[in-house]
């Protein structure tokens, strides 16, 4: 088989109905462009000798990856991002492809890795569950702001607000403060709130399950801080860790390492580049804030506290829990607490 390197290279453009191939000749520097309706896309390469095909990731573009990789083909899925700097004029599906196949050459812009079916499942469930934590949070928020306006006030807090609320509506209509129309409006919420949580529950032990059946999601957990939902999100967003040739490597690639300004010489290093993805990188610095939360503090962290500020300490832990989670999975140790704070009390 031919080394990427040594294979044809398209670059394909993927939408919902029409593709756009851009092709160049290896021998003659021929350049094609073709377009092709979704129906054709899978007979066009299973009649092509085996080529590196270069896909925009996007909607669709894991699947896609997935039947070109049955077929023989290589695939290298590129960030969007990366790609549009390559874009040159006009923006249509002729040069989008030109620009995906020029990104695919670009030894500096790291692929995305393709991810399986159970991989898309589980973050789908994520994706999901995401969704309606914000609809919650829209709904209690939207709640909170009506009874506001009639003089009370509800704690901040989903469970705060739930634990309080019926006693504060009880007491307001005694009270004649809150009309009865909108009692009973409140309350029909507070059922859609209660809908909404018992969603979350069900997707949350969903994950759970998945968790118990994957032997480096039980793994990763071991690590203070990772729960299921961050362990099965880590393990499904990175297909294989030991691409990264180190664990900073891969922290820089969630965000996690500071960015670096530099000219004449000088470099300034400013706040982490929050780069990669959002998601996983916001459970890794609330997992870090969780574990700084506690009452008893491992001796790093405390001496680390003294010093710095505390949004650059929780920023420092995570980086050091994607760390972890790299050597983990890619050296096949369990997670180690000596080596984890060697010097430390043991953390609660």
């Amino acid at each position: 088989m031919k080394s990427d390197s040594q294979l044809p290279i398209i670059g394909m453009d993927i939408a919902k109905n029409v593709f756009q191939l851009h092709i160049v000749d290896t021998e003659t520097g021929e350049i094609q462009r073709r377009q092709l309706k979704r129906a054709k896309v899978a007979e066009f390469f299973t009649n092509r000798q085996p080529a590196l095909v270069a896909i925009e990731a996007c909607g669709g573009a894991h699947h896609w990856a997935r039947t070109l990789l049955a077929m023989g083909h290589q695939v290298k899925l590129l960030p969007a991002k990366h790609v549009r700097a390559f874009v040159l004029r006009d923006k249509t599906d002729a040069l989008d492809a030109q620009a995906i196949w020029v990104a695919a050459q670009q030894p500096h812009i790291r692929e995305v890795p393709v991810k399986s079916e159970q991989q898309q499942a589980c973050l789908s469930l994520h994706r999901i569950r995401q969704q309606l934590m914000k609809m919650r949070i829209m709904q209690t928020n939207a709640l909170r702001g009506l009874i506001y306006e009639f003089g009370i006030v509800l704690p901040e807090g989903h469970k705060k607000l739930l634990h309080s609320v019926q006693a504060e509506l009880a007491k307001a209509q005694q009270d004649n403060r809150l009309p009865e129309v909108v009692v009973l409006s409140v309350q029909e919420q507070l059922k859609r709130v209660d809908a909404l949580q018992d969603d979350i529950d069900q997707l949350d032990k969903r994950l759970g399950a998945i968790v118990k059946q994957n032997q480096q999601m039980l793994a990763v957990q071991a690590i203070p801080g990772i729960g299921p939902l961050t362990a099965s999100a880590l393990v499904s967003t990175t297909s294989d860790l030991s691409t990264f040739k180190s664990g900073r490597q891969f922290a820089a690639w969630l965000g996690l390492t500071p960015k670096q300004v530099g000219t004449g010489g000088k470099t300034q290093q400013l706040g982490i580049s929050k780069r990669g993805d959002t998601y996983t990188r916001a459970l890794l610095v609330n997992g870090a804030r969780a574990v700084i939360g506690r009452s008893a503090h491992s001796s790093w962290l405390e001496r680390l506290l003294q010093r710095r500020h505390f949004n650059v300490v929780v920023a420092a832990l995570a980086n050091k829990m994607a760390r972890t989670v790299w050597a983990i999975l890619v050296k096949g140790q369990a997670f180690d607490q000596v080596k984890w704070n060697p010097t430390a009390t043991a953390v609660a």
